[in-house]
């Protein structure tokens, strides 16, 4: 006897009387949001959150009985897809505007409103393209048999108003152990970061052709992801070790700076769900019937230039910001200290170790310097470092001495530990200075 397959084929009619149900209470959201958009009233962040918690559940439904590789119903479940994409994009923006005041920015006034009018036009964008997807979405539900009540809103007026209200701040101040070097090493992972991203060389642009060029080839989803996790990172590390603490009340760029850390955060999130879009929904990747019609409802180009312009432009200029903040707090947290350690053997300070302690000083924040008899060797400059090298040999010394920043110090004692890694061998705090940087 054959045995009985695990999967229930049913008909469509029968897959009809299932979704209905999510379908009602998708679609009555959906209508509360259309009639705030067409009120040219402000949508709250609860609006978005409902619209992005009733597609989600519907767009599971559709996903568990295949409505995506079923003819009727495939069209269907992409626009619902669209709309929960589009919809937790648009709840970032508005996140981010609603908290903007809190984020103790230092901003001029004319970034401020450039920031402000570039969000409200990605926001009426959004809003825009998710009723034109609302629409595509109730025309393919009603020939498939859907009863969509297009006026039909829910009776749940609480989540449609936005509270301006807070309780009084008044968490005692907590002591958290070597908070300093916490703070220290943040302002280091945010700083490789910020570098990271100033290094993708992606800047706004008015050419269409220069921002398709960009996506994806240079920006996408898996690049903005990476981005997203390391600065999330850092605002997680924050909050656990440095937020509340009597170190945050007495240092106030450490306020300053986690609103840095929040801003660029948020806006990647809107960068990330968009080349999700993009890259899922658009005709320009994925080709066929459906993504064609979505191309008309959500303006592509419109779209890139919101990705490129707005949310990485902004992410871009808010870490460059904060890149100066982490810069401050490190140079007041700077100890500086002394070592003596050993010369590289059997050749002495050659391009090969003078080029890694040159590696270290640049790697951290304050100078570092070889002394040789009251002179001073500043260890950024190879030559500088060639040149006390020649004193040494002509000495005799066996050992000198390093003066710089604790953390500096730290790896020079390492390498030489190791010898100046002359065999090429790095041991893992100093990997950094591998040719290939890994």
């Amino acid at each position: 006897m054959e045995p009985k397959s695990l999967i229930q084929i049913i008909s469509e009619q029968e897959f009809l009387n299932i979704v209905q149900e999510p379908c009602e209470l998708f679609f009555m959201v959906i209508n509360d949001f259309a009639k705030i958009v067409e009120d040219k009233s402000n949508v709250s962040r609860k609006v978005y959150s409902r619209l992005m918690q009733e597609s989600e559940y519907l767009e599971s439904v559709l996903d568990e009985h295949g409505a995506r590789e079923n003819k009727a119903w495939s069209f269907f479940s992409e626009y619902v897809a669209c709309i929960r994409n589009l919809a937790i994009a648009a709840f970032y923006i508005k996140h981010i505007l609603d908290r903007y005041p809190y984020y103790k920015l230092k901003e001029p006034k004319e970034i401020d409103e450039e920031f402000h009018l570039a969000a409200n036009q990605s926001l009426v964008f959004l809003n825009k393209s998710i009723l034109n997807l609302k629409e595509e979405a109730i025309r393919t539900g009603k020939i498939n048999g859907l009863s969509c009540a297009v006026d039909k809103g829910s009776d749940d007026g609480f989540f449609k108003i936005e509270s301006n209200k807070r309780l009084p701040k008044n968490i005692l101040d907590d002591d958290v152990k070597e908070e300093r070097e916490r703070v220290i090493d943040l302002c280091r992972k945010y700083r490789q970061i910020a570098k990271l991203i100033q290094e993708a060389k992606i800047d706004k642009s008015d050419d269409v052709k220069t921002i398709r060029a960009l996506i994806p080839a240079k920006l996408d989803e898996k690049i903005v992801r990476m981005y997203k996790e390391h600065i999330h990172s850092v605002q997680s590390e924050y909050d656990t070790y440095v937020k509340n603490t009597s170190l945050e009340k007495e240092l106030q760029e450490l306020g300053n700076f986690r609103g840095y850390v929040s801003m660029p955060l948020h806006l990647l999130e809107v960068v990330l769900w968009l080349c999700h879009f993009y890259e899922r929904h658009e005709d320009d990747i994925r080709h066929g019937e459906c993504k064609q019609s979505i191309s008309r409802m959500v303006n592509k180009d419109e779209l890139l230039g919101h990705v490129v312009n707005f949310g990485f432009y902004f992410s871009k200029h808010f870490m460059r910001e904060g890149d100066k903040i982490a810069v401050a707090i490190l140079s007041g947290f700077v100890e500086n200290i002394r070592v003596e350690v050993t010369i590289p053997q059997p050749l002495g300070f050659h391009a090969r170790p003078s080029t890694y302690i040159s590696l270290i000083a640049r790697q951290y924040e304050g100078e570092l310097h070889m002394l040789i008899d009251g002179d001073k060797y500043n260890a950024k400059s190879v030559m500088s470092l060639l040149q006390a090298g020649g004193a040494l040999a002509d000495k005799g010394y066996k050992t000198v001495e390093f003066e710089g920043s604790k953390q500096a110090i730290e790896d020079v004692k390492v390498l030489a530990q190791h010898n100046y890694c002359e065999k090429g061998e790095f041991p893992r705090k100093l990997s950094y200075l591998r040719p290939d940087g890994n």
